[in-house]
């Protein structure tokens, strides 16, 4: 199984909310689709979820095209929006068997399935309940199991870990190593790009429409290394340290992290000595600076710009 994005497309007026993408992922493979608010994350997950129509390109699920086919593309894929699911009155069980009605699936088949989907979720002692009284990780939990409930071998994942606790996050990210493990196609939307690099085989990195980066998560973070991340915390100003560093030779980008100044510098360790040097030499009380290990979220702020449509 595999899904390949060709030269996708999307207008809204004057706007190009996605500007000529291309990609493809292969089944048991977790692709992070990553980028700022605005980038076309979620207008890319409606067209491949056939929601939405792209103004030119295609996508082909298992070679099924979601502007010619999309009935049967629909069956292929199964889609969770980045909000907590409707019906708040019904009841769990209630919820997911509408939904295994909806894909046409019969008695008896259809409460074999609709239970073994509510024990995969952790769902089994909840069912009884209305949506309306979940908690938010338990409403992500009916989400996933909707979307699942068909049987579906790409899952599209728009945001699923927003608002989850840390634990919530856990349990998600493995049931989504599962669902790989079971030759899923997974494409996931999200902002918490630290869970992104631990889950995912791949990413792909969108800004303004377009694809900055694009590959396996090692790969990346391969060519990130030429760079280097640095922390840097002081007893002086937050801001008035990140306008400093910022200025300086060889610094690409910069942030205010928790206590810290992360910076991303271009070159070799030369330049961080210089950096450090220059630091003191201008009577800035450093207090810590050292270098850590490159992830996506680096790799993220080092390649994009923050820039919104």
């Amino acid at each position: 199984m595999q899904v390949r994005v060709e030269n996708l497309t999307r207008h809204f007026g004057r706007t190009r909310a996605v500007d000529g993408i291309s990609f493809a992922f292969e089944s048991g493979h977790i692709v992070g689709f990553v980028g700022p608010n605005g980038a076309g994350k979620t207008t890319t997950l409606r067209i491949l979820a056939t929601v939405d129509e792209p103004t030119s390109g295609d996508a082909f699920v298992d070679g099924v095209s979601v502007v010619e086919d999309p009935e049967k593309a629909r069956h292929l894929v199964g889609f969770m929006p980045d909000h907590v699911p409707a019906h708040g009155d019904m009841t769990v069980h209630e919820y997911l068997d509408f939904y295994a009605r909806a894909y046409g699936i019969r008695d008896p088949r259809r409460t074999q399935i609709v239970g073994s989907v509510e024990a995969f979720a952790g769902l089994g002692q909840l069912r009884d309940k209305t949506v309306a009284a979940l908690s938010k990780g338990m409403k992500q939990r009916v989400s996933l199991a909707r979307t699942i409930v068909h049987d579906p071998a790409v899952l599209l994942l728009d945001e699923p870990a927003a608002g989850l606790d840390p634990r919530a996050r856990i349990e998600l990210r493995e049931l989504l190593r599962l669902l790989a493990d079971q030759g899923k196609a997974i494409l996931v939307s999200s902002h918490i790009l630290t869970e992104l690099s631990e889950i995912c085989d791949d990413a792909v990195i969108i800004e303004r429409g377009k694809i900055v980066r694009a590959g396996t998560v090692d790969d990346l973070l391969t060519c990130a290394t030429s760079r280097r991340l640095v922390r840097i915390r002081t007893l002086a100003s937050l801001e008035d340290l990140l306008k400093a560093v910022i200025q300086m030779p060889g610094v690409e980008n910069g942030r205010i992290d928790g206590r810290y100044v992360s910076v991303v510098v271009g070159g070799d360790e030369s330049l961080c000595r210089t950096l450090l040097a220059t630091l003191v030499g201008q009577g800035i009380p450093v207090v810590e600076f050292t270098r850590h290990k490159a992830d996506l979220e680096d790799l993220f702020m080092s390649v994009t710009k923050g820039d919104i449509q």
